[in-house]
């Protein structure tokens, strides 16, 4: 079974996923998706992401192994990002893996590797608190750029719409307000599942 974490920018997915990797009674094991993008700071390759070029991202793609991809126009310039296929077998039931991915990438790995073997995991927070939380984390960077926050709190109104929540049939959602409940409330669904 794999499970995709997904929120909009800055509703805790990347604290979510690092707490629900250390519950042992999961037993999670996590994909690690691809990007083009630069790291942020703090980051480290091959933990969140693997960061790559596009033409390794070209050859990946050639060769078959790209599950699902989309690309972002940022003021930076496009940026990808995708989960590989490396041979892990999702559908025979002996593990459970996680990964963080936006609606789209839910679809597309629901797609690839079938509706029973891939679960969404919505998480949401207040739009006034995820501003707050995109520019203190924005600050942090070497080259802060608000024009950037304001570009993906813009592209997350319509990525997770209403409506495409809906056509893509996630109807489980997670109220980050106190993130230990959060936690607690993912870890029973995902025990349940």
């Amino acid at each position: 079974m794999l499970y995709v974490l997904m929120g909009k920018s800055a509703t805790g997915k990347d604290t979510i996923f690092r707490r629900l990797m250390k519950l042992p009674e999961l037993n999670l094991k996590k994909i690690v998706p691809y990007t083009t993008r630069p790291m942020r700071h703090g980051e480290i390759d091959g933990q969140e992401y693997h960061f790559v070029d596009e033409a390794a991202m070209s050859k990946l793609d050639s060769e078959g192994k790209i599950a699902e991809s989309r690309c972002y126009n940022t003021v930076h310039g496009n940026w990808y990002y995708f989960t590989a296929d490396d041979g892990t077998n999702i559908k025979d039931g002996s593990a459970r893996y996680i990964t963080i991915g936006t609606l789209e990438a839910y679809t597309k790995l629901r797609d690839y590797y079938g509706q029973k073997y891939v679960t969404p995991i919505y998480v949401y927070v207040d739009d006034f608190e995820r501003m707050k939380r995109s520019l203190c984390r924005e600050k942090k960077q070497a080259a802060p750029s608000v024009a950037e926050v304001c570009r993906r709190f813009l592209a997350d109104e319509n990525d997770f719409s209403e409506e495409l929540l809906e056509a893509a049939g996630v109807n489980i959602f997670f109220e980050n307000i106190h993130i230990d409940t959060c936690v607690d409330a993912i870890k029973h669904m995902i025990l349940s599942n």
